[in-house]
């Protein structure tokens, strides 16, 4: 692999939020940059105000971001163009900075469903698929938009009445309340809360006798990477998708739609673990 090599004409890229020095993405796609020879680097740009936070990215020149926690839905008035998906999903997570007659223009889209589809689809079959998301919230609400645009069917399941209703009238779906989960059954059933999220990292959002009625079990938590429910998942004889890989194909979506080139997926992959101190898993 080549290593980086940061001179005049390197293009900038970068994730902004607020936390965002812990970030993980510049391990994978500063990888991928080397790797495939691009004269790139990608920084974490911790940002207190969003407003001048954008318009210094357009005066350093930089090509494209992440967004991260707490502006994916704040940055949306600051565009230029929003795609379709992340207009209906109401959060971007990914900027484009074009120049157009010395005019920088920022088009902002949302990779968080292409990741889940994706690592989902490494599994099961998503068109008819039969999808229980727990969760309410705005990674359920990105991830439902995505299955939903898959042609998978999709369950909103959640302890808020009020907010899952909300979110099930938006995606033309069901609802379920979390005491209900028992009763579901389907293909899938992925975790889109943070329960079970470090430090509160000994409990599953649901019970374990549930598992046995789904095939495929997804959580997006990565700290830690094996948590209760996944690990109960595996115990009932599911396979299972842990927070990493949803986080891994987000990333390649961003690089590809960033450089026009395919990523190096299995790389990237590697650097992520590598970066968590986990070692990446045989495929089942």
């Amino acid at each position: 692999m080549t290593t980086l090599n940061i001179n005049g004409q390197t293009a900038l890229y970068g994730i902004i939020g607020n936390p965002v020095r812990h970030s993980l993405s510049p391990a994978m796609h500063n990888a991928a940059f080397a790797e495939l020879g691009e004269n790139s680097v990608y920084l974490p740009f911790p940002v207190v105000d969003l407003k001048a936070g954008v318009e210094g990215l357009k005066g350093l020149g930089v090509r494209g971001v992440s967004v991260t926690i707490p502006y994916k839905e704040a940055i949306i008035p600051l565009l230029d163009e929003l795609d379709d998906l992340a207009r209906q999903i109401g959060a971007v997570n990914t900027l484009v900075i074009k120049e157009i007659d010395g005019r920088k223009y920022l088009c902002g889209s949302n990779s968080d469903w292409l990741g889940a589809n994706r690592a989902l689809s490494e599994k099961v079959c998503l068109a008819g698929a039969r999808v229980v998301i727990l969760g309410a919230g705005g990674s359920a609400r990105a991830i439902g938009f995505g299955l939903r645009q898959a042609g998978a069917q999709v369950v909103i399941c959640s302890r808020t009445e009020s907010r899952g209703r909300a979110l099930a009238k938006d995606l033309g779906c069901s609802w379920h309340s979390l005491a209900d989960a028992e009763n579901l059954r389907a293909e899938v059933l992925l975790n889109a809360t943070s329960v079970g999220m470090q430090p509160e990292s000994e409990v599953s959002p649901v019970a374990a006798k549930i598992l046995a009625h789904f095939q495929v079990v997804m959580d997006i938590v990565y700290a830690p990477l094996e948590t209760v429910l996944l690990k109960e998942a595996q115990a009932a004889g599911c396979q299972v998708i842990n927070g990493l890989e949803m986080l891994l194909y987000q990333g390649v979506a961003q690089f590809e739609l960033w450089t026009g080139k395919t990523a190096p997926v299995e790389l990237m992959r590697q650097k992520l673990y590598q970066a968590t101190g986990n070692r990446v898993k045989n495929k089942d």
